[in-house]
């Protein structure tokens, strides 16, 4: 049974920091691109970050690009999202997600499996 587990949100202030994680089980998670969106009520789903399964070329969103950074650790099946200078737009419920082709797409309908989401809530 694939499990996603995120962790590490929270409240924080505007220009405050926080790490999310996520540990994947009951797969080879070195096989796969793990990918992080958001979701804020009334919004749709939005892409965030993703790496490839060898750990090149990370992809961000243009909304995080110089804040954010995805990275993972294929011994831990984990994948961390650092999220720093967090702004009150970041706001949402946080999920990861994994894609079996490896590719590190910002396309949602490509991953196969999600976690149940943490809350990240930045106070301004």
């Amino acid at each position: 049974q694939v499990q996603l587990v995120e962790s590490g949100g929270g409240l924080v202030q505007a220009g405050g920091s926080l790490r999310l994680s996520c540990v994947a089980s009951g797969l080879t998670f070195s096989w796969f691109a793990p990918g992080w969106f958001r979701q804020s009520p009334g919004k749709e789903r939005e892409f965030v970050a993703a790496i490839r399964w060898n750990s090149e070329s990370p992809y961000l969103a243009d909304s995080v690009k110089g804040r954010f950074t995805i990275s993972r650790d294929n011994a831990k099946s984990t994948v961390y999202l650092q999220m720093n200078n967090l702004k009150a737009e970041d706001t949402a419920v946080y999920y990861c997600a994994l894609d079996r082709w490896g590719s590190g797409t910002d396309n949602g309908n490509q991953y196969d499996y999600w976690g149940q989401g943490t809350q990240v809530t930045v106070s301004s």
